[in-house]
């Protein structure tokens, strides 16, 4: 893929829309998704924090906190990177993205917080998986473009539910056909393969 590629929004999506155009599928994902980018920001919470970070701590109440942690640092970098995808989505996205982390360093206060983040972190990774195998009948993203996958994946259940709410129909249906065409290319490729196989 191009680099010019990685800030082509079309692109972007439909990479991603290819492995995940089953209705259920997308459920589980617009479910899971905020969930693991969620309960990874909890687990990253206590990791050593280099000291060129600043020291922010502010407390707002029991479920919101402020603090300058690699959660934080990777939620700025993945808005930063939606803004330049999508601007007006991304701006729609931000308070989400500041809730998330407002609460995982809230959580991230309590003394069970790495078992349950870990739980609901791999309990949600699980469900996806079984969306794949079952609703879908494709491997995840991931394993084609981890990269791509993981940082796309809140950016890409957010725009979901955006398009379903009535979001750009022009380029709901632009994309719709890109994913289609992405598709068919994957059934072609597997298609052969069977084919050399037997």
């Amino acid at each position: 893929m191009a680099v010019s590629d990685l800030f082509n929004v079309r692109k972007q999506l439909a990479f991603y829309g290819a492995y995940h155009s089953n209705p259920i599928n997308v459920a589980i994902h617009i479910v899971c998704v905020p969930l693991i980018m969620w309960s990874a920001q909890v687990l990253a919470y206590d990791w050593p924090r280099p000291t060129f970070l600043p020291q922010i701590d502010y407390y707002l109440n029991d479920y919101l906190k402020f603090e300058v942690t690699y959660g934080t640092l990777q939620a700025l970098l993945w808005l930063a990177y939606y803004y330049m995808l999508e601007p007006f989505a991304a701006l729609l996205y931000t308070p989400q993205a500041i809730l998330s982390i407002l609460t995982a360093n809230a959580f991230a206060q309590r003394a069970d917080h790495l078992h349950v983040a870990l739980l609901v972190h791999v309990a949600c990774w699980i469900a996806q998986f079984i969306g794949h195998g079952f609703a879908e009948g494709r491997s995840p993203a991931l394993l084609d473009n981890l990269v791509g996958a993981l940082v796309l994946a809140p950016f890409f259940v957010h725009l979901e539910i955006l398009f379903k709410l009535g979001y750009r129909p022009a380029m709901y249906r632009q994309l719709r056909n890109d994913v289609g065409v992405e598709i068919a290319k994957f059934r072609k490729i597997e298609g052969g393969k069977k084919r050399a196989t037997e």
